[in-house]
């Protein structure tokens, strides 16, 4: 098969007001709405002193954001998939990819952990509102690793060389939590610099994790996972207390 015309005398548009090309969004907004995000981030998501009225409106720019991150978008940019076609009939407030880069941008590490209480909260409740985690009753596992992200920009925030990759990547440090029944579903996660030691402040991500997973519904036997320097950061004297569940290192 072969186009019928030379490449200058075709022209394509994607510009029908009436046409929606992520309608399934409507039933994940409408999720999201019962499990109470927007009011999550109202009543926890302060950015107080930031510059241009960026902290305004915090809930519908979390929205938006969520919204066009399901929808595929992995750039500010990509996030004006909201906007085309008839989206903004089936969706108010949606906010421009520039104010929500401003919004963005605006964030402190405490803003962070505004988040972080946010995202707890509102896996608690989705949790209640969708079979999430399957038997969370009776086993859960709790995995703890540090991952890389590969960057291309030179002023990518928090992208620094590793130690060992040799290469500009994000070095965020995950928790997940699944069942025997489920897909791994993230509990918190961490930023952290590039030449970081892995296991560095894994004690209070770990009890994090572990808190998080509770108020997700596991409620029977939860199993650390996690490699020989995450294991000895949690069981040393520093990490001292009752730990919910024994930890074990990972084969």
């Amino acid at each position: 098969m072969q186009s019928s015309h030379a490449a200058s005398a075709v022209s394509v548009a994607f510009d029908e007001a009436n046409l929606v090309a992520y309608a399934g969004l409507v039933p994940v907004v409408r999720l999201a709405e019962r499990c109470g995000l927007s009011r999550l981030v109202a009543e926890k998501v302060k950015l107080t002193g930031a510059k241009n009225g960026a902290g305004a409106g915090a809930d519908a720019k979390v929205m938006s954001i969520v919204a066009g991150m399901v929808a595929g978008a992995d750039s500010i940019d990509d996030l004006d998939v909201l906007r085309h076609g008839a989206m903004p009939v089936l969706f108010g407030g949606i906010r421009a990819p520039s104010t929500l880069g401003t919004f963005l941008r605006a964030f402190t590490h405490g803003h962070a952990l505004q988040l972080h209480a946010v995202h707890r909260r509102f896996l608690a409740a989705l949790a209640a509102h969708a079979p999430l985690l399957p038997g969370a009753g009776e086993t859960a596992f709790i995995d703890v690793d540090s991952t890389h992200k590969r960057v291309y920009g030179r002023t990518k925030q928090g992208a620094e060389y590793g130690r060992f990759t040799g290469i500009r990547t994000l070095h965020p440090l995950l928790a997940t939590i699944c069942t025997q029944h489920s897909r791994p579903v993230i509990a918190t996660v961490r930023m952290r610099r590039g030449k970081a030691a892995d296991s560095r402040g894994a004690a209070k991500l770990v009890s994090e994790a572990l808190a998080t997973a509770v108020e997700a519904g596991c409620t029977g036997t939860r199993i650390l996972r996690a490699d020989s320097q995450f294991y000895n950061a949690v069981s040393s004297p520093r990490a001292a207390g009752p730990a919910p569940a024994s930890p074990s290192p990972a084969a």
